[in-house]
């Protein structure tokens, strides 16, 4: 990577330090290592960028690596969707590795560590060790089964294998010091009895390593140069060191831990734990419900994979955790999705427009264009007829100067057709219009070249053709919580905070062209937002998500606020 490129963050600047200080360039491997105990959500996106975007920087291998050590809560289900969201970000690995993977190895340095005396087999309780442990003030104290025999310590541990005895009976744990400043270091534990099907390795081992044995280990197998993990795991690290100590051969890389902060986003909760929860009390519908924080939702709701790498760039990495406004993550969306979407027409709240001097029966196929922002402009045709559907919002029988869509003996163009003058209504009897009579100047159409098509008037409004257009349902989004920052009151359960509108389900119209879209094909309904098709969706019953609107709304709600 060359310096003069671009500024580097401070993980960067640790890569090319070590560079310098001797590290070769074919030795750079990084890894992602996601635990399959739920899907991934926004914050392992901007973490999938930094590891793969360092990969593609420095063209390094990038390990996809699950930490799979707790069959409890881990299923096949959740490394399918981890691996489909990587690849839909754009991003592949160079070796798919498990913890699992490393189990007999893992467990033959643990008799290893047994026979020098650095590793003990532990018979207390959990409470009982929870009280020699200590305070982060008060030193702890040793277990009585500290100085267990060496023989005694690999018999009960083979047995812990073996599955002769019961879960929470006995444990291993690492002899380092149980009055050290960090209380990890106070003799951490190693191994548990765990007997849960793996959906790996099925019933073959009765115990599991811990996180913190299994993580530095297995970057060490996989000869990782630098392992970046948040910011929590920072008091680790020690332990990280302490682990490859014992294992470290001098003729190989040594992992190097190093840590960031999260980018919190705000008014969502990114904690699987709760993202779960959401799940299973049915507050959303699934893991990829579009209101959810996880990429299958993002992806299910039409955001591009480009759009969450470019906030993951914007975000950057920092060394302190902070919110981000969610409304940063839509900008960048929107800022996508004006360069690929094509522009249809939709309306989603309809009231009738008659055209009184268009013919009875006619109907044209008019011209209108794709995509602006295309370097070679496409178009297609769309129907016109003497009925259409139009905005209910894009009429006011009576309006005042700033008012610059249709009203009562006023003009405007309607989009690739014809400028046409509102004339009268019709109302039902509580007062509400039900049609719209209007008139059209024939020889205004768009593209024409005429004189007369050329006028300027002061606003456009979309439409479809009754006779031609589609039903659809529309599902639109809001913020799936009220408060900007849910899970931050430590007192208030965060589902307090959930918004009880955050989706909306209407009947829309669209026009003909969008009834063969397919799965999460993405539009923009002009003058609207941006809209993809779901999965529920099918030819006779199409439905479509709301994506983002085409200008950030909450600003001005928040700031009203």
């Amino acid at each position: 990577m060359s310096t003069e490129e671009k500024s580097l963050n401070f993980l960067e600047q640790i890569i090319e330090e070590d560079l310098k200080n001797g590290l070769s360039k074919d030795k750079l491997r990084f890894r992602f290592p996601p635990e399959p105990n739920g899907y991934l959500h926004v914050g392992h996106a901007s973490a999938i960028c930094l590891n793969f975007g360092l990969g593609i920087d420095y063209q390094s291998p990038v390990n996809l690596r699950f930490d799979d050590t707790n069959p409890a809560k881990e299923e096949q289900e959740y490394v399918d969707a981890i691996k489909k969201d990587i690849e839909w970000l754009g991003y592949q690995w160079a070796n798919e590795c498990y913890a699992s993977d490393y189990f007999q190895q893992l467990y033959d340095w643990a008799v290893e560590f047994i026979k020098k005396g650095k590793a003990y087999v532990d018979s207390q309780s959990s409470e009982e060790m929870a009280k020699q442990k200590g305070t982060p003030t008060q030193v702890g104290t040793d277990s009585p089964y500290r100085n267990r025999s060496v023989e005694e310590n690999l018999d009960l541990f083979e047995r812990m294998k073996n599955g002769e005895f019961e879960e929470g009976t006995h444990i291993l744990r690492a002899k380092i010091d149980m009055s050290h400043n960090n209380m990890l270091m106070r003799d951490p534990i190693m191994y548990r009895i765990l007997k849960k099907h793996h959906h790996r390795t099925g019933n073959d081992w009765c115990i599991y390593p811990m996180y913190d044995w299994a993580h530095g280990e297995s970057d060490y197998l996989e000869q990782i140069s630098h392992s970046f993990c948040t910011l929590e795991f920072l008091p680790h690290r020690e332990l990280y060191d302490w682990f490859l100590d014992q294992v470290y051969d001098e003729t190989k890389v040594r992992p190097k831990q190093r840590e960031f902060a999260r980018r919190n986003l705000s008014h969502t909760v990114v904690s699987k734990r709760k993202l779960l929860q959401l799940v299973e009390e049915k507050h959303v519908n699934g893991w990829d419900d579009p209101r959810m924080s996880t990429i299958s939702g993002m992806r299910r709701r039409g955001y591009p994979p480009m759009a969450i790498r470019n906030f993951a760039k914007t975000i950057g990495i920092a060394k302190r955790t902070n919110l981000i406004d969610v409304s940063l993550l839509e900008f960048c969306v929107r800022e996508e999705l004006n360069k690929t979407a094509p522009r249809v027409m939709a309306v989603l709240n309809p009231v009738k427009l008659v055209i009184t001097n268009y013919p009875d029966g006619k109907e044209e196929w008019l011209e209108a264009e794709n995509n602006p922002e295309e370097e070679v402009m496409t178009y297609r045709k769309v129907p016109f007829s003497k009925e259409l559907y139009i905005e209910r919002e894009d009429f006011q029988e009576e309006a005042n100067k700033k008012f610059f869509r249709l009203t009562l003996g006023t003009e405007v163009r309607l989009k690739n057709a014809y400028i046409i003058k509102g004339e009268s209504v019709i109302k039902d009897e509580n007062g509400t219009i039900t049609e719209i009579h209007c008139t059209y100047d024939t020889d205004s159409r768009s593209g024409s070249g005429t004189e007369a098509s050329q006028r300027k008037v002061k606003g456009t409004i979309h439409w479809v053709s009754i006779n031609h257009a589609i039903s659809a349902e529309v599902r639109s989004y809001d913020r799936l919580f009220s408060n900007e920052s849910p899970d931050g009151n430590k007192e208030i359960d965060f589902k307090e905070f959930i918004n009880p509108n955050s989706l909306e389900i209407i009947t829309g119209y669209v026009e003909p062209s969008l009834q063969s879209a397919k799965d999460l094909d993405q539009f923009q309904f002009q003058r609207l937002g941006y809209f993809c098709v779901d999965k529920d969706s099918s030819p006779s019953n199409l439905v479509f998500n709301k994506t983002v609107g085409l200008r950030d709304t909450w600003a001005k709600v928040e700031s009203k606020e």
